[in-house]
């Protein structure tokens, strides 16, 4: 694999690494600032929540400056956006002020979640995308299990230890902010704003396998979608059904109740506080094990494949979960645990490794920051809502009606696969927009 393609898909995946780590943090420092903070389970609710309608806000926003100013330079946005947050956390002197810096944080996390998966898509050649996409993701899992071991390791250092959890996330914000001075503008932005010569260079430098072919095909494709930018017409029905319901159903799956809510659900199940951190970890290194064995998979047996593997592995996981909560003396603590690392490992094989591969592929060229930003949008809303509601629904309906819900929930979006998701595995950007745009 070309270095310079390699160099550059890591380096914007670090915004992916720090979408993982700022969404996970938050899971080792609940209990800490519920007492802090003195609170209740709707204020907790929010508290967690909070970062995530940041994200709202952030993928969706992010995709017309993304178009008027480039990938690059959004993602030197992100990485100043992670820094900030990490400092207003860490320093929260009030609820409202660590509230505000969290929904900093969420905004980055969202429009990263947008320009890194994108910038990747579109520098790298049909062979290798789902691969170099998956990196991202890689990076996002990467993050989590980073963010699960130091809070692991920071819980004892005294009564500021969520200051200390909150406050690491600085370090890797500067890594990424310093290292995108030194990686190539996306050559499809650069073509879309009529500067072939420096198109030419990028594609040459990160390895094209026929530079001239493909500058060509972008320029066709450019040409083809000339006129209206609009995103939502006719003929891009399909994309945007596609582009969204991935994100719809992938949180549906209720993942992020894990990632956000772990060291809680395992202290529910009868672990101690150390414990429940450790088996935390554990979880991390679950999802960032199965995440590798999904990106040699990925470009391989394709997408549609690892969703229908993941989803059925996902139902039964969620299903043994439940069970524990309706008769935790039938069925053990240890059947819990063991249910929650087989959903993390199902998810991470499939719908964490696809979700922003697909995104990133579904939507042609013209509007693809648009589209991508209107999928992490429904991404996020869902995944908000669900932070939100999940220890208040636990506390009303019980842990067993909660993981069932989510159980079920598999049914349609199995269906979605089979049914109306096209498979995007080998064909190059131009070639799947022939395929996804309908004929007017």
């Amino acid at each position: 694999m070309n270095r310079d393609l390699l160099f550059a898909t890591v380096v914007s995946a670090l915004g992916s690494l720090l979408f993982g780590f700022d969404t996970a943090v938050i899971s080792g420092t609940t209990s800490f600032i519920t007492n802090f903070f003195g609170l209740t389970d709707t204020t907790l609710g929010i508290t967690v929540s909070m970062a995530l309608w940041g994200t709202v806000v952030g993928s969706i926003i992010i995709g017309k400056p993304g178009d008027l100013w480039g990938r690059r330079a959004m993602l030197m946005v992100c990485a100043a956006l992670y820094l900030l947050s990490a400092f207003g956390s860490a320093f929260a002197t009030g609820w409202y002020m660590l509230l505000s810096a969290r929904f900093v944080g969420g905004i980055a996390i969202g429009a990263s979640s947008v320009m890194a998966p994108m910038y990747i898509a579109e520098i790298s050649p049909a062979r290798l995308r789902g691969r170099l996409v998956a990196v991202s993701q890689f990076n996002i899992v990467m993050g989590i299990l980073i963010a699960f071991f130091s809070n692991y390791l920071l819980v004892g250092v005294g009564v500021n230890n969520w200051r200390w959890m909150f406050g690491v996330v600085a370090i890797p914000s500067l890594l990424f902010f310093g290292l995108l001075f030194i990686v190539p503008e996306s050559p499809r932005w650069l073509m879309k704003k009529g500067r072939p010569d420096e198109a030419r260079d990028v594609l040459q430098k990160v390895g094209a396998a026929n530079v001239e072919l493909e500058l060509d095909s972008i320029s066709n494709s450019l040409k083809e979608a000339r006129g209206t930018t609009k995103l939502f017409q006719k003929k891009y029905a399909l994309a945007i059904a596609c582009g969204t319901l991935i994100g719809f159903f992938g949180q549906l799956t209720g993942i992020n109740i894990i990632m956000y809510y772990a060291p809680m659900i395992f202290e529910k199940s009868g672990s101690s506080v150390n414990s429940a951190m450790l088996e935390a970890v554990g979880v991390g290194i679950t999802n960032l094990i199965f995440t590798i064995l999904a990106m040699f998979f990925i470009d391989k047996i394709g997408r549609k494949p690892l969703l229908i593997i993941g989803i059925v592995g996902m139902f039964l996981s969620l299903a043994g979960a439940a069970l524990h909560y309706y008769d935790p003396v039938l069925v053990g603590s240890t059947v819990m645990v063991i249910s929650i690392v087989a959903f993390v490992a199902f998810f991470a094989f499939s719908v964490g490794a696809v979700i922003w591969v697909f995104m990133s592929e579904i939507f042609p060229n013209k509007i693809r920051a648009q589209g991508q930003a209107l999928g992490a949008f429904v991404d996020w809303v869902v995944n908000a809502v669900i932070g939100l509601l999940f220890p208040i629904a636990l506390a009303r309906f019980g842990g067993g009606n909660v993981f069932m819900f989510f159980a079920v929930l598999m049914i349609p979006f199995f269906l979605f696969v089979i049914k109306v998701m096209p498979e995007t595995k080998g064909k190059s950007l131009e070639e799947l927009e022939k395929l996804v745009v309908l004929e007017e």
